[in-house]
């Protein structure tokens, strides 16, 4: 996420009221998750498992709850609580906005548009040429839309992101700030869910088509020509890359990332990264002729047993 215009470490470090190390006009341009963090940007990190990842990060700003060495060319701001702090950051920066229409007066729709009755587009969306977005669907602040989108009912873009913070008086949530990215060509099917980014974006590619009942977790990017059936669950910040397709009741762990023109057979469960080009089946996953062989193998344990027994 950036900011809308170029801030200094000091008037960041006054937002959240903390100290910083760095010289007062250091440059700040936006703030992000550490897997899609730029020069420019603050990184908040909270345990010491990953302070080292977060200071050699690509993040010039580090947010973090320890005194540590500064890198060079690099800026710290020393905080007792960083979640905290990155949420009061969102806030400030992405603050929420109330809508009090159904198609928000910021919203800029193209031409041949069809908007269906009981819609709601919220501030900032842009949606291009040649959509159709049937009734009831939900489209939350700032997302973009493409040319050729159908969108069926009842589907909902820009929830917050699954992503708490697990505190002795409760759950706490880190506070979604990013977008949903549709791009053109794009099929959505009815009663999906989006989630937009925390403070990047959740990106549907070019020609992707989505069955209906289909989530998709925060800043999850999914390539070009995907074929995704019914039922799928995809968890936060994976990686679809192009021509994958993902059978029914499939669910993925967090982060992974499925290759090219791999094929996801149904009620799979993705527990880590899988290579392109190949067939996978089964939990935890493996390629199919693997596991459909073992499987094989399994169903002669009783006629192995019964011959022990009458030797």
């Amino acid at each position: 996420m950036k900011f809308p215009k170029t801030h200094t470490l000091k008037q960041v470090a006054q937002i959240i009221d903390c100290d910083y190390v760095g010289a007062d006009n250091f440059q700040v341009l936006g703030m992000n998750e550490i897997h899609v963090v730029e020069p420019g940007d603050i990184v908040f990190v909270d345990h010491p498992k990953y302070y080292d990842k977060a200071l050699q990060s690509a993040a010039t700003i580090v947010l973090i709850n320890k005194d540590v060495d500064c890198p060079e060319g690099k800026a710290l701001l020393i905080s007792d609580d960083p979640f905290r702090d990155f949420n009061k950051l969102t806030k400030h920066f992405k603050p929420f906005q109330a809508s009090n229409s159904s198609v928000s007066a910021s919203a800029k729709i193209g031409e041949n548009t069809i908007i269906q009755p009981n819609c709601f587009i919220g501030n900032n969306v842009t949606i291009g040429d040649h959509c159709v977005i049937h009734a009831n669907v939900t489209i939350y602040d700032d997302a973009v839309i493409g040319n050729n989108v159908t969108i069926h009912s009842g589907t909902i873009l820009g929830a917050s992101a699954f992503y708490y913070k697990n505190r002795p008086e409760g759950f706490d949530q880190l506070i979604s700030g990013g977008r949903v990215v549709i791009k053109d060509n794009v099929d959505i099917g009815a009663l999906c869910t989006i989630d937009k980014g925390v403070t990047g974006d959740t990106i549907i590619g070019e020609g992707s088509k989505l069955d209906n009942q289909i989530q998709v977790g925060h800043d999850t990017v999914i390539g070009k020509k995907c074929l995704i059936a019914s039922q799928v669950g995809i968890a936060g910040c994976c990686i679809i890359e192009d021509e994958v397709t993902i059978w029914g009741q499939v669910g993925t762990n967090s982060g992974i990332t499925i290759g090219k023109k791999a094929v996801i057979l149904g009620q799979t469960g993705v527990t880590k990264s899988v290579a392109g080009g190949k067939s996978y089946f089964g939990t935890p996953i493996e390629e199919a002729r693997v596991k459909l062989k073992e499987l094989a193998y399994v169903k002669q344990i009783p006629n192995i047993i019964d011959q022990l027994k009458n030797k």
